[in-house]
């Protein structure tokens, strides 16, 4: 396996590679219709794309008020630290951009990476596209 590397993203040049992996996991894999999939917040935020050489096998988005969001790992690149990779790179442009806190919304069983990575739990569980999410929070201060 090659190294992963991320970059930051252009929503226009780069549409294709981020809607495909956005479709296989969350369309595909999680049944989120594709009408709540794909949102106006896409043209102004930042996305990133995880690879593994050239390929993209990963992707994420940071919006203006420091949300992060949509975060997908194809199934085949899973547990490689594709996802570690992705949200340190969405962290450290967050931080540079000085957008503090960071945010989420979750789904629940991934919410022990988050933890990981800083975040801690603010909200109840409640439904997103019918998958079970919590809000999180990363406070750097």
């Amino acid at each position: 396996m090659n190294k992963i590397h991320v970059r930051v993203a252009d929503w226009q040049k780069d549409n294709t590679d981020i809607r495909r992996i956005r479709e296989a996991v969350f369309i595909a894999e999680q049944s989120v219709p594709a009408e709540l999939e794909w949102d106006a917040e896409d043209a102004e935020a930042i996305h990133f794309l995880a690879f593994e050489g050239d390929y993209p096998v990963g992707t994420a988005r940071l919006l203006p008020d420091g949300e992060i969001g949509r975060l997908s790992v194809l199934r085949d690149w899973r547990g490689l630290n594709v996802g570690d990779a992705l949200l340190n790179a969405v962290i450290d442009e967050a931080e540079r951009r000085n957008l503090k806190p960071q945010k989420l919304s979750a789904q629940v069983h991934a919410s022990a990476f988050y933890e990981r990575h800083g975040f801690t739990i603010v909200s109840e569980e409640f439904l997103e596209a019918g998958l079970p999410h919590v809000d999180m929070v990363r406070n750097t201060d």
